[in-house]
């Protein structure tokens, strides 16, 4: 069972950064982030693979998040940027085990959760 960890959310400023991390309890396939905003479905926000590095974004927030690992930490960064109110939410990191295709837009594909980390964004 990997275990995740979530850190770094909190109160900011909109147009402010914050950077979350996920640190794993050891190394699985790939690595995503996803956040649920009050009353809303749990969305896709960025995800990448252990050995390549690939990363993919959602559009609401490319050119503004960064996914990011430290191999040695077995640790996955979101970097945000220019923050938005929209981008309150608990975000989630998941990891996914290997084998098969990577698809980092689909929940289902991704087989352990963190517990989620809120990140508030004041106007």
């Amino acid at each position: 069972q990997v275990q995740l960890i979530e850190s770094g959310g909190g109160l900011v400023q909109a147009g402010g950064s914050l950077r979350l991390s996920c640190a794993a309890s050891e190394r699985t396939f790939a690595m995503g982030w996803f956040r649920q905003a009050p009353g809303k479905e749990r969305e896709f926000v960025a995800g990448l693979t252990w050995s390549g590095g690939s990363t993919w974004y959602a559009d609401s927030v490319k050119g503004r998040f960064t996914i990011s690992r430290d191999n040695a930490k077995n640790t996955v960064y979101l970097q945000m940027n220019s923050l938005k109110s929209e981008a309150t939410a608990v975000y989630f990191c998941a990891a996914e085990r290997p084998g098969g295709t990577y698809y980092p837009f689909r929940e289902k594909e991704y087989d352990y959760w963190g517990q989620g980390t809120q990140v508030t964004v004041s106007s």
